[in-house]
């Protein structure tokens, strides 16, 4: 038996673990729901949501799979985008929940396939690691942070916590 934890079976793990969070969290939130904005400041749950997506993109093209979306509807949901106050620009959020299920699948598929020498190679945009590998733990934790986000969101907009 091989007890050796690959990157990619920890990156497998990880994502897999945001993936359970976040389905957890959007179950029985409707799209009006998803506009709600907190108060203070900080965005919507339908914003962080497409969020998540338009960053998995870009783990999912590290990993040699095709995007998702394309650079319009992703640029909504850039850090430094507008906040969706009205809704207008905003994705359906049924589309933002299925979208999540196809770049989990797409990781899968990516992170299946990889291999440790390609994750050691160096990152082309070394803002947030120097190799493919740690750019995928960087992009897999800035993930959870906004999952965990996707709780507060869920009680925002009225519902009862999902993770117990």
């Amino acid at each position: 038996m091989n007890t050796k934890t690959t990157s990619t079976d920890a990156l497998n793990m990880l994502f897999g673990i945001n993936y359970d969070v976040l389905k957890k969290n959007l179950d029985g939130v409707t799209h009006e729901e998803s506009l709600i904005q907190p108060e203070g400041g900080g965005n919507c749950l339908n914003w962080v949501l497409g969020h998540i997506v338009a960053t998995r993109d870009y783990a999912i093209q590290l990993l040699n799979q095709a995007p998702v979306w394309d650079r319009e509807i992703a640029g909504v949901y850039q850090r430094g985008s507008d906040p969706l106050h009205d809704g207008s620009n905003a994705q359906p959020f049924e589309k933002l929940v299925a979208d999540l299920e196809r770049s989990q699948n797409r990781l899968v598929a990516g992170l299946s396939t990889v291999s440790e020498p390609e994750l050691s190679a160096p990152a082309a945009d070394k803002s947030a690691g120097e190799t493919v590998g740690e750019t995928l733990f960087v992009l897999q934790f800035h993930e959870a942070y906004h999952a965990g986000q996707t709780g507060l969101l869920r009680r925002i907009a009225g519902h009862e916590g999902a993770i117990k």
